[in-house]
């Protein structure tokens, strides 16, 4: 069961999977008795298209002609090089389905103003699941609260907040989010002035685009990045998106929603894929710190 959004009629439905077949509802009564609504489409996330949704669950081809419809959109309105636009090809796929893992890495549009990151972002954005487009001008609490809501990518623009208290409070979610079970504790003071602490679940995958590194050795490495503004732009790409570019990528979300109604339940983790060899050097490093004194420094000198 899915939330989609009717631009046209500015309503909001569910879309429910059963049997191979996708039906709306304007609400759904489960047998234990309780009542679900979607949330209204006066929801001012979703009036504002800061939450991206499908309309419907659509008909593709196959997953093939699913793929190379997405590579034909990101190939139009961005320029990648080559590795990572097959990375975020699947990075898309991948969100319409990373709740099937529990742990999923981070996309990463590093750049200059001007290489084209802020473009890129949307461009990809676009397309995955439930995408929630933030600014670093934004404030911590609604980002908190719009992702524990709905559950989808966090995109994040201008993500360089390294000297700022306000938004080093958003590391907590890059640090946290990339792995389920991890949920952020935040306070929240009652009308009785009593101390309510919360969790908000900040799990599913993200793209930002920034303009430098973290400090954080350990939160680098959940980021797939690619360096932008590292060739001349192709002539080909138009310097504004057009007015089609959101309408294709709403064709493509239906699309993909209907990937994830097919999908969701087949996925899994391959344990084929693990690397035995990037295995064994962990394992070799670990025993080789093991070994060392406790008051071991690099050079010997102890």
């Amino acid at each position: 069961m899915e939330l989609v959004y009717q631009s046209e009629t500015e309503t909001t439905q569910f879309a429910a999977f059963q049997a191979g077949h996708a039906t709306y509802h304007d609400a759904i009564e489960p047998p234990l008795g309780e009542r679900l609504v979607p949330i209204s489409a006066h929801n001012n996330l979703i009036r504002h298209r800061v939450i991206l949704l499908p309309e419907r669950a659509e008909e593709y081809e196959s997953v093939d002609r699913l793929v190379a419809e997405i590579q034909i959109y990101l190939s139009r309105y961005v320029d990648l090089s080559p590795a990572f636009f097959g990375i975020a090809t699947y990075y898309i796929l991948l969100s319409w389905v990373y709740d099937a893992f529990n742990e999923v890495p981070y996309l990463r549009l590093r750049g200059e103003p001007g290489s084209g990151k802020t473009r890129a972002l949307i461009v990809i954005g676009s397309l995955c699941y439930k995408g929630f487009l933030a600014s670093g001008a934004s404030t911590v609490s609604p980002i908190f609260h719009t992702l524990d809501t709905f559950r989808g990518t966090f995109i994040f623009d201008e993500a360089d907040f390294r000297f700022s208290d306000e938004k080093a409070e958003l590391v907590k979610i890059f640090n946290n989010g990339n792995v389920r079970g991890f949920p952020v504790l935040r306070t929240h003071i009652s009308a009785k002035r009593e101390f309510d602490p919360q969790a908000f679940m900040v799990f599913g995958p993200k793209i930002v685009a920034m303009r430098h590194a973290f400090e954080d050795r350990a939160l680098e490495s959940r980021f797939i990045t690619e360096e932008m503004g590292q060739r001349p732009m192709r002539p080909d790409i138009p310097i504004n998106l057009p007015d089609c570019q959101q309408t294709e990528a709403q064709t493509l979300r239906n699309k993909l929603l209907l990937y994830r109604f097919h999908h969701l339940d087949k996925t899994a983790i391959n344990p084929d894929l693990i690397d035995p060899v990037s295995t064994a050097e962990q394992k070799s490093a670990i025993r080789r710190r093991k070994t060392r004194p406790s008051c071991y420094m690099p050079g010997g000198v102890a």
